[in-house]
């Protein structure tokens, strides 16, 4: 193996946490601000760029973090490294709402995962995080990513969060299978990806899904969350008063017809 080995364990039901568990000289990276606690004789360092080929010239660190910022993520990530005499140490990574985490070993899943942008949590030494453009128009476009995901290659373990509860579907060759667009939380690279339309004027203009959905095709697995971040933070918005935000039929062209219609202050 090309990466860390590291030992894990998740705590907690609906904000869960993982503690990693490194041996001397192991080392696992995370996005900057997610770490909750670490243990002595734990360093922390500030790296530039994606994780993997540290010992690049300055033009391929440059190229790699550059990629990261097309995913909305910083520039730099954050390394831990035991380095004391013996023994094992802790650090632990929190998620950034309520959710789950999931432990990915990419060996397991031919070394690459397509996954959603600001999903990744944390990583052992040796996983890249980079990005993997949507080739269709039409998937870039309506796909509720845009034309970049988050991708992760390598051989070891890697965690990814998603909200709400997770749901795990192996999908045999030719199986499809419709997902709301922000629903779709990650895939192997077997797994073919587009977006498909609703159909029918009453469902586009009434049904509150949206628009499209995702179509994924086998072989391969899929995970789906029950709750992106961004349907959270709408209906906090909404309970908001005076905000201005959603309203009934978030995904329809209702608009504020459903707050008339609901009685509700405008």
């Amino acid at each position: 193996m090309n990466n860390h080995e590291i030992d894990y364990d998740i705590y907690g039901d609906d904000m869960q946490c993982v503690a990693i568990e490194l041996d001397p000289q192991e080392t696992v990276l995370a996005e900057a601000g997610s770490m909750m606690s670490m243990d002595p004789d734990i360093e922390m360092n500030t790296i530039f760029g994606d994780g993997r080929n540290q010992e690049s010239s300055i033009l391929g660190k440059m190229w790699s973090a550059g990629k990261r910022v097309l995913t909305g993520e910083s520039l730099f990530m954050t390394t831990y490294t035991h380095q004391g005499p013996g023994g094992k140490r802790r650090v632990t990574f929190a998620a950034p709402y309520p959710g789950k985490i999931l432990p990915i070993d990419l060996s397991e899943h031919q070394g690459k995962i397509v996954c959603q942008k600001d999903s990744f949590l944390c990583a052992a030494q040796g996983v890249a995080v980079g990005i993997d453009f949507q080739k269709r128009l039409g998937t870039g476009l309506f796909g509720g990513e845009g034309f970049i995901m988050q991708k992760l290659e390598g051989d070891g373990m890697a965690f990814i969060h998603a909200g709400g509860t997770l749901l795990k579907r192996s999908l045999a060759p030719g199986e499809t299978l419709r997902v709301d667009t922000g629903c779709l939380v990650a895939l192997e690279s077997s797994v073919d990806y587009d977006i498909q339309f609703v159909g029918g004027i009453k469902n586009t203009l009434f049904g509150g899904e949206g628009v499209f959905f995702a179509s994924v095709t086998g072989p391969g697995n899929v995970w789906i969350q029950s709750l992106p971040f961004t349907r959270l933070a709408e209906r906090v918005i909404r309970a908001l008063p005076n905000t201005g935000g959603a309203t009934k039929g978030e995904g329809s062209a209702l608009g504020g017809l459903g707050r008339i219609l609901d009685g509700d202050n405008f």
